[in-house]
Order: C-alpha cells, then structure tokens, then sequence
C-alpha cells in the first residue's frame, strides 16, 4: 500500500447554512389587536367615556343634557429595512444557496422588531387629541394597591421579582377597571428569569393548587395561570422602579388594550444588482408599522427586580 494514499482521500463539507441562536418569530403580535392602514398616520378608535342615569326630581322639568366625556387614539407608523449582499463569487463557492437562509434571518429580525415596536408602546407614550397632538403618559405612581404599576416590593418586604401575589394584584387592578376578563384574553410577557421564579412559587407548581384539565405545567413550562397566559420573551425592558432600582418591566394586559398597525407587513425581494461589480445577489426586506396602547386602565406593569 502506497503511503501517499492519503492523497486521493476526499473531502465532504456541509451543504447547510444554519441560522445561530436567536428569536425567530414575534411572540407578541398575535396577541393585541391588528389592523392595516395607509397614510402618515392613522386613528385607531374614538373613545367614548361612561356616562351614568340622571334622576327625575319633578314632573314637566326642563331636559338636561349628559356629555359623555370623548377622545380619540392615534398610532404613527415608523419603516424598517435590512437590505444583505451576497457576492456572486462567494455564492459560486458554497454548494448550498445562501438565498434563502439570509431571507428567513432577515424574517426572524424582522419579527423581532415586531416585539420591539409592541413592547415600546407597552408604556410609552400615546398620542390622543383630534388629531393625535396629545400625549398621554402611562404614568408611575406606584401604591401599595390601586394603581397600574405593581411595586417591586409588593406583598413582600423587599424587591422580589415575579410573585403570585404580584399577579394577582395586577389582575385584581385590571377586574376593578371594568376589564371583562371573561372575554378579553389577557396576557404576561416574561422573561426566563419570571419564569424561574414562578416555578419557585408552591401555587404554580403544586398539583393541590392546579388540579383539574388545565394544568399550569405543561412540558415544564408555565402557560397559563389565574386565566393569564404567559409569553416567553427575553426582549423585555428595564427601568429605574418605585425603589429606585433596576427592575424588568412585564407587562400584563388586556389584548384590546394593545394594537399593532401595520402600513406595509414583511416583504422580501431578491434581485441580481447589476451595478455592482461581480452582480451579487440583494436580499432585502422592508416593513412599515406601529404600535399603541389603546387605553391606560387595560395594561399593567409589574416592576421585578432580577
């Protein structure tokens, strides 16, 4: 046996092109309310205020009249694109087509920005007016009850992140608000660490609290508790909270108390550019939308230290 032999041995690499690590699709979208809009900017719904019966205090008296008290909630649409090359030369070189894998990341941070845009608008500020002119704050009072923000520290005695008291609480400010819980599906977007915590809560986890068709657990994950579905999201933000710490915020809400609007959905296009030299192949991908909180009472934050 020839000791060059080794020579004629061959060579085999991967036809796959894989994508690293990373949110693929938007967790949150198919969770608030959605609709399509053309123009600068769009109204999203006319609000009208509760109005209450007058009495009758005599016979034959003049008619009053009940204003009920009005606005009107806008949302702006803001454009994203995420244009890639890929040289001809490189692609020649590779015996997968790349074309494909660069469109399905370039979906994937596309859905990303999604939850991006959603997750701002959680509590940030609305535009509200005649003309959308106002702003509206979600405001950050924080009470040991009654108010939209969950303290970090609540129904403890220190900052603790994601409780089951802390979720009760922001499902009983939401129920005292006139939120029909019934047929409003209502949503929480944590993040692994919530969800670390919750499995630590013996209500959770334990089967004495949790019997029935619907178990809380489902493949060791948290889905559903208190009639509140749970989203796993590591994009959630941080802010400086009522004890002047560093806590996530995660937001509870009802689904008609968040709206995505959409100008222009995910669209791709791949073309040869034929002004370049080599004539390498654009992936591009653009997308226009925006997002907002339809109305204040209807979203909770609930500030968890980490």
């Amino acid at each position: 046996m020839s000791v060059n032999l080794p020579t004629f041995y061959s060579q085999q690499f991967t036809s796959n092109v894989g994508l690293l690590l990373q949110q693929k699709e938007s967790k949150l979208s198919g969770r608030v309310t959605s609709s399509n809009y053309v123009g600068k900017q769009a109204q999203v719904v006319d609000q009208l205020g509760a109005v209450a019966m007058q009495p009758v205090t005599s016979r034959f008296a003049p008619m009053g009249r009940v204003d009920a008290a009005t606005d009107s909630r806008w949302i702006f649409p803001a454009d994203f694109d995420l244009p890639q090359l890929i040289d001809t030369f490189d692609k020649l070189k590779m015996l997968a087509d790349p074309n494909s894998a660069y469109v399905q990341n370039a979906v994937a941070a596309a859905n990303r920005k999604k939850d991006d845009i959603i997750i701002s608008a959680f509590f940030g500020t609305a535009k509200t007016g005649e003309t959308g002119a106002t702003s509206t704050t979600f405001g950050t009072t924080v009470t040991t009850s009654g108010s939209r923000n969950v303290a970090v520290a609540f129904g403890a005695a220190a900052a603790t992140g994601l409780t089951v008291a802390k979720l009760r609480e922001a499902k009983r400010y939401l129920m005292s608000k006139q939120v029909d819980v019934e047929s409003d599906p209502l949503t929480c977007a944590i993040t692994s660490v919530q969800h670390d915590n919750l499995l630590g809560e013996i209500q959770v986890i334990s089967s004495d609290f949790n019997g029935g068709d619907r178990p809380v657990l489902k493949d060791g994950l948290v889905t559903r508790f208190l009639g509140i579905d749970f989203v796993h999201c590591e994009r959630l933000t941080t802010d400086t909270d009522d004890a002047s710490g560093t806590s996530r915020q995660v937001p509870l809400f009802a689904k008609s108390g968040m709206h995505l609007g959409m100008w222009n959905d995910i669209t791709t296009d791949i073309t040869q550019r034929k002004d370049l030299q080599g004539l390498p192949w654009q992936a591009y991908l653009y997308m226009s939308l925006g997002a907002t909180r339809v109305e204040e009472d209807k979203v909770v934050r609930i500030w968890c230290r980490e």
